[in-house]
């Protein structure tokens, strides 16, 4: 998967369900993607928050991008505390999300990397982290090829991927390679969002915000199936 900044709880129900992740450096950044944004409460409805970039070519891979110089990162932090000051679960969540957001790395992976990983220690997620460039296997491979020589590389029995890659991916392909493709189909969980109607699939900030790390690990976090390719 390419890293995501603070993604939706569905990233990390992917994380839960294998053993090992596979983060792409090696990919080109996506610009209208959400590499570097996601989703947040504010007033009741659905608002973008984001980690500018400085200005470089669109064909940079992720790992060649970089955090912009004059990233205001206490206008962020400001934006998360108006946005959920009364939340239940604020005091513990704005620690978490202070360390992720005054990451020095100046990387756009390192800085993505970063703040995954905390977010995964904080939700007591165990899985065994690698990066794309690192695994041994030709890397001018695409799309369905480069997946198989991965899988292959770490010697993979399953490949688990999100509901988008249905139509991406053939089982005939996995199977002539003795793995077996399936999908992650996360559910919607719906909690408390203040006193507003709820809106579903905002960044994990939102989850955090709303409930608590017992409730995410028992309610939330398993509220997904993993379905045949």
């Amino acid at each position: 998967m390419q890293p995501y900044f603070l993604p939706y709880i569905g990233y990390f129900q992917l994380m839960q369900a294998v053993d090992t992740f596979v983060l792409y450096d090696n990919i080109k950044y996506t610009k209208k993607g959400w590499i570097n944004r996601n989703r947040f409460l504010r007033n009741g409805k659905d608002a973008v928050f984001s980690v500018p970039l400085r200005s470089a070519s669109d064909s940079l891979d992720i790992r060649d991008r970089q955090v912009a110089a004059d990233f205001d990162r206490e206008k962020l932090l400001n934006q998360f505390l108006g946005a959920y000051r009364n939340a239940p679960f604020f005091t513990q969540t704005f620690k978490l999300i202070e360390q992720v957001v005054h990451h020095e790395n100046t990387n756009l992976f390192g800085y993505l990397c970063h703040s995954i990983r905390l977010t995964c220690e904080y939700l007591g997620i165990v899985v065994d982290f690698r990066t794309s460039s690192n695994v041994n296997i030709d890397h001018a491979l695409k799309g369905q090829d480069k997946v198989l020589a991965m899988c292959t590389a770490l010697d993979a029995s399953t490949y688990v991927n999100p509901p988008g890659g249905i139509g991406l991916y053939s089982s005939k392909a996995f199977r002539e390679r003795n793995i077996e493709l399936r999908f992650i189909r996360p559910q919607v969980c719906e909690y408390s969002q203040f006193d507003h109607e709820f809106v579903p699939w905002l960044s994990i900030v939102d989850v955090m915000m709303f409930n608590s790390v017992d409730a995410i690990r028992t309610r939330i976090l398993p509220r997904f199936e993993l379905v045949q390719g």
